[in-house]
C-alpha cells in the first residue's frame, strides 16, 4: 500500500471541516479579510520559484496566489468537500492531495516550504507534524505556522479544536521538535474607541454563555452586528486585496494579550 493510500484512509475517517472553513462566497469583515491576505503575503516571497506544500489548505484560496509567484504549489486537506471547492477552481494549476497532517504523502527533502495555516490546533498531535515537517523539508527549508492567540482576551475556540497553543508553547513545541523558531504577533488588539470596548465586551459575554455560533456561516449574523458590511470571499487571493498588517517580532515567554494572531517561522 503505497502511503498516498494510506492517508487517504486516515482522512476518510476525519472530521469533516466545511462548515468551520472560509469558503468562496462566505462574508467576511474587513479585517477578516487582512488576516486571510496577511497569512499568503507573508509567504510569498519565501514561496517564490520554491517547492511549497500547504497544509490544511481548506478551499485553496491562497494556493493561486502563492502558484502565480513561479512557486510549484501542493495542496492539501483531509476533507474532501473542500478540496472538491479547490478543484473546481483551480482544474489542473494546482495539484491537491488529500491527506492526514500526522502522516504526509511525500518522500523525504521534497518541500522547501511547508505552511499550516489557522490549523495547528485541530491537530490531534501536532509533534507528529513537525516530525513529518523535519522529514519532507530540504535542509535550507522553512515552516510557516499561523494561529489564533489563545491569550488574547477575545479569544473563541473553534469547534472540533483540540488545543490552542500560548507563543511559549508553540515555541516549545517545535524547538522540542529540533527547529529554530522565530515567533511573531500581528493584528494588536485595539481598545482606542468606546466602540472597540464595547465590542469586546459583548464578545466576551458571548462566549461566556455559549451564544457564538458553531459555523462560519453562522458567525456572519455577528460579525455584521460588530464590524457592519461584509464581503464575499473570492475563490482566490489577489495582489492588494486588503491592508497586509506588519508583524512584530516577539519575547516567547511573554504574555501576549494584545495580539489577535501568532506566527512561527521555523526552520531545521
Amino acid at each position: 500500500m503505497s502511503a498516498v493510500d494510506v492517508a487517504g484512509k486516515t482522512a476518510a475517517t476525519a472530521v469533516d471541516f466545511t462548515l468551520v472553513t472560509e469558503v468562496p462566497e462566505l462574508r467576511a469583515s474587513r479585517e477578516q479579510l487582512s488576516m486571510l491576505y496577511t497569512r499568503y503575503r507573508m509567504a510569498a516571497d519565501l514561496c517564490r520559484g520554491k517547492d511549497v506544500l500547504e497544509v490544511a489548505c481548506g478551499s485553496g484560496i491562497g494556493l493561486g496566489y502563492l502558484a502565480a509567484r513561479g512557486g510549484r504549489v501542493i495542496g492539501g486537506d483531509s476533507t474532501e468537500a473542500l478540496l472538491r471547492i479547490a478543484r473546481d477552481h483551480y482544474a489542473d494549476r494546482v495539484r491537491l492531495v488529500r491527506l492526514d497532517a500526522h502522516r504526509l504523502p511525500f518522500l523525504g527533502a521534497r518541500f522547501d516550504v511547508v505552511l499550516l495555516y489557522e490549523a495547528i490546533y485541530y491537530l490531534a498531535q501536532p509533534a507528529a507534524f513537525f516530525a513529518e515537517c523535519r522529514r519532507v523539508l530540504r535542509p535550507k527549508g522553512v515552516a510557516l505556522v499561523c494561529t489564533v492567540n489563545r491569550q488574547w482576551s477575545d479569544f473563541s475556540p473553534s469547534p472540533f479544536s483540540t488545543r490552542y497553543f500560548s507563543a511559549r508553547e508553540l515555541g516549545e513545541l517545535m524547538r522540542g521538535e529540533g527547529f529554530r523558531v522565530e515567533l511573531y504577533g500581528a493584528f494588536p488588539v485595539s481598545r482606542a474607541s468606546i466602540r472597540d470596548r464595547v465590542v469586546s465586551r459583548l464578545k466576551r459575554a458571548a462566549v461566556a454563555v455559549h451564544l457564538i455560533p458553531r459555523t462560519m456561516k453562522g458567525k456572519e449574523f455577528l460579525k455584521r452586528v460588530f464590524f457592519g458590511s461584509l464581503t464575499p470571499l473570492p475563490a482566490e487571493l489577489s495582489e492588494g486585496m486588503a491592508p497586509a498588517c506588519p508583524l512584530t517580532q516577539i519575547d516567547g515567554d511573554a504574555v501576549l494579550p494584545d495580539y489577535k494572531v501568532l506566527y512561527a517561522i521555523v526552520r531545521p
